[in-house]
């Protein structure tokens, strides 16, 4: 059996060790022994049911066939461990046996020679997939060279299809004799012999030293492809750059993966030569570049998508049983930012965000998003920031980004070259990265507009669409946007306009679903119960940091999102449409009536997209107590969420409240001003004296009242004895 042994039976996968046996870690299995059990397992594996799965999921898909790990366990442990172990010796054989299986089943079933004369080496490709738990990227080391790891990450990148050579055809330029070398599989190639063996006849004259020439038509090929795979965000510590490795993957996986991908691949930890442009020591023979040469790929995100499975039936109980309950909703958004004190309508909104509505795909193909965005807009220290950093938590899957850190590029997609092959090559962004979650985004008013304006797409059509350096494409990125921004002035100033606080373009506004104005409102009694809950959670925090009851609520709270996102798609029910159209008519008639007496637009439009996000609200609400109907009450607290935040927003500035002219408003701020100047912080001052003093000056009484007036509600002056005297507080 010594010419079994050759090299030449198997197809691309060739190890880089071609003849085996001899390799005294591989124990006493030798290749033909490996073949006839890789043959038995595919033949004789019973499955739970009492079938043979491999066998039949061959007759069905011929060109593959994917073997789980603990199956080949149970068979022979041996073997499942000489695969884990040289995988690149074992991996060849298991294909071939799979080859002449799938030969001797046709022969079988088709009865005809005629099947016979394809060839049947490298015709099936095995996948092994593990339930095992993955590595991290950051562990894999030299040790894992050779061996079968599990990784998970998400592709950041993926390079175009190249042609992969599995054995190259050489020919003499001398004696023109033909010689076939076998090319190592994955990024690696072949080694081509100095010399050839011709033996010169008399009168001939000897090949000189390297005669040979590749000759490409006569060359088998295989597709490859090679991926960027970067960690996930959550694994990545505070403070670190996350960890990518190079990924290569081929034949029937090429092209299978778009960037944004959430992947668990197994594959085989190998080195290959980097280029001397790409390589920074050139001339260190002895240093290679690490690659992960997949032989089972897993996308995360279809598990999650194609049903309940990944739950277990006991936690599918306790959701169906928390949703039944009465105080199901009120609960679930105590559970978001507990240690944040108020903001109970802010909490809601951000329920809703994190559950989203119903995604619709529409005969015609246009698609209507099901994701919420939420924008937070006011004064410093009203915990906005907290808010993004507990739903980036929470949220399955969460990108965080600051927006003086963020350019266009690395929120969409960026192209980028190669250095060793020198080719353009899509890289994610953050909101490719997040497809399928949230994106929260802080300092949204540091952004650069043009920055801001590259994430208009990708907030309402959901998608991100790349024409750069010959690559036209578009990218998924279905994701929900909470941003967190500050008034242009720093503050929330009631002396200005709606458009002046908010300050953004009504272009990105009429993208947020909510638009909530949060004020530092500077109140006796509110002050004292901030100040009492914020020293409660210092003094409890070093206690809450040893129990691990925050974290399991934090878990159970993601879980349970998951599952009402993956098993729940509501839809409104009849009065409930008609209640919707009812009101959108009735605020639009409002808003309508108030542009004409004011002789202004309002600073956030009510168009249709507000009307959709009432839908979307009130699917989401729906959603959390999973009902597939979204009702009246649904969408009676949808349209109060949508009253208390963008609705307010739109009225929010001076010009609504006491109708003022911008030059009004400049003489009141001046008025201000003056009062200021007279008045110490603790003075007081009779209001008759006060109005008469600034009246010499020239200034109008009615001015001064309103300045008065302004000041009493922003909490600066106080009035006491029914109004005749002022006292200007701290």
């Amino acid at each position: 059996m010594s010419g079994w042994d050759e090299g030449a039976v198997f197809y691309s996968d060739q190890a880089q060790f071609p003849r085996g046996g001899g390799d005294p870690d591989q124990g006493s299995i030798t290749r033909h022994t490996a073949l006839r059990k890789f043959k038995e397992f595919i033949r004789g594996f019973n499955g739970e049911k009492g079938d043979f799965p491999y066998r039949e999921s061959l007759v069905h898909s011929p060109d593959h066939l994917t073997v789980a790990m603990e199956d080949l366990d149970a068979f022979d442990a041996v073997l499942s461990d000489k695969i884990r172990k040289f995988p690149a010796d074992f991996l060849p054989l298991f294909e071939t046996a799979a080859s002449e299986v799938l030969a001797s089943l046709r022969s079988k079933v088709a009865g005809e020679t005629g099947e016979m004369e394809e060839p049947i080496t490298g015709e099936v490709q095995v996948f092994l997939s593990s339930k095992e738990s993955s590595v991290s990227m950051r562990s894999v080391g030299a040790e894992y060279m050779s061996r079968l790891v599990k990784i998970s990450g998400i592709a950041i990148a993926a390079s175009r299809v190249k042609a992969k050579a599995t054995y190259v055809t050489l020919m003499c330029k001398n004696c023109k004799s033909i010689k076939t070398v076998p090319c190592r599989p994955g990024l690696g190639g072949a080694i081509v012999p100095r010399s050839c063996d011709h033996v010169p006849q008399a009168g001939e004259e000897p090949c000189p030293l390297d005669p040979w020439i590749v000759a490409p038509d006569k060359s088998k090929y295989v597709d490859l492809q090679t991926l960027k795979l970067q960690e996930n965000p959550e694994d990545v510590p505070t403070g670190e750059l996350p960890r990518n490795t190079l990924v290569s993957i081929d034949r029937h996986l090429v092209q299978t993966i778009v960037p944004g991908t959430r992947l668990t691949v197994m594959g085989i930890y190998s080195i290959y030569q980097a280029s001397a442009a790409a390589s920074s020591q050139k001339g260190a023979v002895g240093v290679k570049q690490p690659y992960i040469r997949v032989v089972g790929l897993e996308q995360t995100r279809e598990t999650n998508s194609s049903g309940p499975s990944t739950f277990t039936l006991d936690e599918e109980l306790e959701f169906k049983e928390f949703a039944q309950r009465p105080d199901a909703y009120a609960k679930l958004c105590s559970m978001i930012g507990p240690s944040i004190y108020g903001h109970a309508d802010v909490k809601k909104a951000l329920a809703c965000l994190l559950f989203g509505g119903s995604k619709k795909r529409l005969p015609d193909g246009v698609q209507l998003r099901g994701d919420i965005h939420v924008l937070l807009l006011g004064d410093p220290s009203t915990a906005k920031s907290q808010f993004l950093k507990f739903v980036e938590k929470t949220a399955p899957v969460a990108v965080y980004t600051s927006g003086k850190g963020s350019s266009a590029a690395g929120l969409t997609a960026s192209v980028i070259r190669d250095s060793s092959s020198r080719e353009f090559y899509l890289e994610g962004g953050a909101m490719v990265l997040a497809d399928g979650g949230v994106v929260c985004i802080d300092e949204f008013d540091k952004m650069r507009p043009e920055d801001r304006v590259a994430i208009h797409e990708a907030m309402e059509q959901q998608t991100i669409s790349i024409a750069k350096a010959g690559i036209t494409t578009v990218l998924n990125s279905r994701t929900s946007v909470l941003a967190a921004a500050n008034p242009p002035s720093g503050r929330y100033d009631d002396l200005k306009t709606a458009q002046d606080n908010i300050d953004l373009q009504t272009t990105i506004l009429s993208r947020f679903d909510l638009i909530f104005i949060v004020k530092d409102i500077r109140e006796y009694d509110q002050d004292k119960k901030i100040a009492s809950h914020i020293i409660k959670v210092h003094a409890s925090g070093a206690a809450a940091s040893k129990s691990t009851n925050a974290t399991e609520g934090e878990n159970w709270l993601k879980r349970y999102i998951e599952y009402c996102r993956v098993t729940c798609h509501p839809q409104l029910s009849e009065k409930a449409a008609e209640m919707l159209q009812n009101k959108y008519v009735e605020i639009r008639q409002r808003m309508r009536q108030q542009a004409n007496e004011t002789g202004k637009a309002a600073a956030v439009p009510i168009t249709v997209r507000q009307l959709e996000a009432i839908i979307r609200l009130s699917e989401s609400l729906a959603k959390m107590r999973l009902t597939s109907v979204a009702t009246q009450e649904h969408v009676e607290e949808a349209f109060r969420l949508f009253n208390v935040s963008t609705m307010d927003a739109a009225r929010s500035g001076i010009n609504e409240h006491l109708n003022l002219t911008p030059e009004i408003a400049n003489e009141i701020k001046q008025a201000e001003a003056q009062i200021k100047r007279r008045m110490g912080i603790g003075s007081h001052i009779s209001e008759r004296r006060l109005i008469d003093e600034l009246a010499r000056m020239g200034m109008n009484e009615s001015i001064v009242r309103r300045a008065l007036l302004i000041m009493h509600q922003r909490d600066e002056v106080e009035y006491k004895r029914e109004r005749h005297v002022i006292v200007r507080k701290a």
